[in-house]
């Protein structure tokens, strides 16, 4: 079976570090995600999508405009205008539905003037993917020999095969140069990152959760602080012990209507 064009990984073996040193899955905390080994972390928000010409379209077509100009390019929206745009607080623990006031702008709904597309859950978009590994190219010796992770669960593929057993979820894993990250890991017209990858060296460590509109990051403090000062990437610094969960934000007032 092959992934991206790359054979999924036979012999499993050397991952093994990363179930050894992981959280448990249970304490919905960034250390259980991430391998809490390395000296920092941070947390890189998925960017929420503006159409700068959706005004163009009623609401029942899908049809270009008439004028037939090209459309205008979307436009990346960070969480901390969307914070200020609903009289919130931007911080690292930030959660989407806290800053939005509900829990239905996770996907069923946009705010008009701000966003219209919510950040990809689960999926980390190409242009966030492609800005990080050129960071993490940086910060290792091996960025031609790269380990990817995708969760066996989406479907995309055939059941079969080794997997990466981490607490709560299984992923297949092939291998790579780092700019492997911003592959499509899905079949056609399906769109799917990868959710995990590393170099051999383990410098860092990079997780997607699949029920995350965030990623996390581990590696060195240098590495990030230049993750951190990177330009087109919205992130944070946060500690292995903080919490991912949809009510992790303690400083805005949780959505009224919570999930589910």
């Amino acid at each position: 079976m092959q992934i991206a064009g790359r054979p999924v990984e036979s012999d499993i073996r050397p991952a093994g570090w990363i179930t050894e040193a992981l959280r448990p899955f249970t304490e919905h905390a960034v250390g259980s995600l991430v391998p809490p080994v390395f000296e920092a972390y941070a947390r890189v928000f998925h960017p929420a999508v503006r159409y700068p010409d959706d005004d163009w379209f009623p609401e029942t077509e899908s049809a270009e405009p008439d004028s037939g100009e090209p459309l205008s390019p979307d436009e990346d929206v960070t969480w901390a205008e969307v914070a200020a745009f609903n009289g919130r607080t931007a911080h690292p623990a930030m959660e989407w539905a806290s800053i939005t006031g509900s829990w239905e702008f996770r996907g069923n709904d946009d705010q008009p003037g701000m966003w219209n597309d919510a950040p990809a859950e689960g999926h980390l978009p190409v242009s966030v993917a492609t800005r990080l590994a050129a960071v993490l190219a940086r910060h290792t010796a091996t960025p031609t020999d790269c380990w990817f992770g995708v969760w066996e669960g989406f479907g995309f593929f055939p059941a079969g095969g080794l997997t990466l057993a981490l607490p709560g979820r299984e992923h297949w894993l092939l291998r790579g140069p780092v700019d492997l990250a911003a592959a499509n890991m899905a079949e056609e017209p399906s769109e799917q990152s990868a959710n995990l990858w590393w170099p051999d060296d383990r410098a860092w460590f990079v997780a997607t959760d699949i029920d995350l509109m965030t990623t996390y990051v581990g590696g060195s403090a240098t590495c990030i602080a230049d993750l951190l000062a990177a330009d087109g990437l919205e992130a944070a610094p946060v500690p292995a012990d903080q919490r991912v969960t949809w009510d992790a934000d303690t400083v805005n007032p949780l959505p009224m209507d919570g999930p589910g």
